[in-house]
């Protein structure tokens, strides 16, 4: 007796299908499986046993033997319990095998016989879609990100034993009712914070609206208690919402990372991360015996905010490099690699000194000059040079604390930054990318012509601050941003140099 079915295996965040094949013949006992599987797969068969046992279904006596194709392709996971009960049950005629051609099954077993919930489910029904399968087959906890696609059923079971029935023709399951896709800018906003608490730095807000505008990177230095952790938690609040595709390749990082609860279907505000300062190399990029997704894509089209930067291993901080630039992330082994996606915008905080006052208005630094050196060379040239914008933050005076001057709110600042990124997405419509902070140096050339005079100033800064060929192109994607925002078709002067002075590590005077 003979039976197939389809199942998924998930690759970085693609899915792969595979066809479950389930021989039962005499000749042995016991149940093989082949088809390179891992250590939770190879489980399974104690799960699938027990789960039969206590849904008072048929476990043949027979010998079992299941193939999982293709076979070079390493199954990981739990979730290949439910297909291979399934193809069990087929081959043993306890469901007919004609309504599984066009159905894709996953989930995990527990030993009583109820279905849980595994990582991936998205991707996979992206997957089963795209491959012509008709309808998916998963936990009801799975359904919510699963029914995000269109043009396939989602069907959520609870047990095995409600499968079987419906399977039979004996119980009716409705597919899921579709989740709804359209994004507003009210469900983008789920935040507390806004910038109307945040007294005085108007620089500050303007260097982050710019920054939220064009999708550029951050680097806040300042004393303690300047307020650099504060803005920095606000900048979520005036991002502009994601596009659907955004969203949905969002949600896909988070469903194979596991993070998507069960009622969250579509992630519908931006990411926003904030790991320890003693976070290890593999959670911060992912990687792991099964490469999972790090903080760096958990964060792609949102923010990574690294708090106190040179508190950060040194290694930790190097491995940025390669994200910052190429917006990927690959994780290789022995036999196969996976490429998680890693476009985020990088916003840190760094004190300007062990003790914290170098640079003070009022307070005396104590430190001496090679212990402030070696404070800043804790951040290596070549991380410093991919980060767009260095912004000194200075305390807030007492009058200015206390004053009852109206602040702008986030929603106001957001109006603004919503409209920069509406011209951005106009001009880069052809090009496959959402904001400057994305363009590549031909795109440089098209997008951002620069008249005499201002191809004059960038020339004169680049001697002075001895900047590299990196940030000649960073200064330029700034200006970009800056004249977006003002609604200006050229980069101008006033453009260029303000882009010019949020560089404020490429003075001399900092850390020397």
């Amino acid at each position: 007796m003979f039976a197939k079915c389809y199942a998924g295996a998930v690759v970085g965040i693609r899915a792969v299908k595979v066809t479950v094949e389930v021989n039962v013949a005499g000749g042995g006992l016991g149940l093989f499986l082949v088809g390179l599987p891992d250590n939770a797969v190879k489980e399974s068969e104690q799960r699938i046993r027990s789960a039969f046992q206590n849904s008072d279904l048929r476990m043949t006596a027979k010998k079992v033997v299941v193939n999982l194709a293709p076979a070079d392709l390493r199954k990981e996971g739990s979730g290949f319990d439910l297909p291979i009960a399934v193809g069990i049950l087929a081959a043993t005629d306890q469901v007919p095998e004609s309504c599984l051609h066009d159905t894709m099954f996953v989930g995990e077993l527990s030993l009583d016989g109820s279905v849980k919930a595994v990582r991936g489910a998205l991707p996979l029904t992206i997957m089963a879609k795209e491959q012509g399968l008709r309808r998916v087959v998963l936990a009801s906890e799975n359904v919510a990100e699963a029914a995000i696609v269109d043009g396939v059923e989602v069907i959520g079971v609870d047990t095995l034993r409600t499968l079987t029935a419906y399977l039979n023709g004996s119980q009716v399951l409705l597919p899921a009712t579709p989740t709804p896709l359209f994004l507003t800018p009210q469900q983008e906003s789920p935040y507390s914070e806004d910038f109307s608490d945040v007294k005085g730095q108007p620089h500050i807000k303007r260097a982050l609206e710019i920054a939220a505008a064009g999708g550029h990177n951050v680097l806040m230095i300042g004393a303690p208690g300047s307020g650099k952790t504060m803005l920095a938690r606000r900048l979520p609040t005036i991002l502009p919402p994601m596009t659907l595709e955004e969203a949905v390749e969002c949600t896909k990082i988070h469903s194979v990372a596991g993070k998507l609860g069960g009622e969250s279907g579509i992630l519908r505000s931006r990411p926003f991360r904030a790991p320890h300062h003693l976070t290890s190399q593999v959670a911060l990029v992912g990687g792991g015996q099964s490469p999972q997704p790090g903080e760096v894509s958990l964060a792609h089209n949102g923010v990574l905010f690294l708090d106190e930067l040179p508190e950060f291993g040194r290694n930790v901080l190097e491995v940025l490099r390669q994200p910052l630039e190429d917006k990927t992330i690959t994780i290789s082994r022995a036999k196969y690699s996976v490429e998680y996606p890693s476009n985020f915008t990088l916003v840190a905080a760094m004190n300007p000194c062990p003790c914290g006052y170098y640079n003070h208005p009022t307070k005396e630094c104590t430190c001496q000059p090679y212990a402030i050196h070696r404070y800043f060379s804790r951040i290596s040239g070549p991380l410093l040079d991919r980060i767009d914008m260095h912004i000194e933050v200075t305390p807030v005076g007492i009058g200015e604390m206390n004053s009852e001057q109206r602040e702008e709110t986030s929603a106001e600042i957001r109006e603004r930054v919503v409209r920069a990124r509406e011209i951005q997405q106009r001009r880069f419509k052809e090009a496959g990318i959402y904001s400057n902070a994305m363009m590549n140096s031909r795109m440089l050339r098209e997008f951002c012509p620069l008249e005499a005079p201002v191809r004059a100033l960038l020339e004169r800064a680049m001697e002075r601050l001895n900047l590299s060929a990196r940030a000649y192109d960073r200064i330029i994607k700034v200006a970009r941003t800056i004249a977006d925002l003002e609604g200006a078709e050229q980069i101008s002067v006033s453009h260029i140099s303000e882009a010019i002075n949020y560089r404020a590590l490429d003075r001399d005077n900092w850390g020397r």
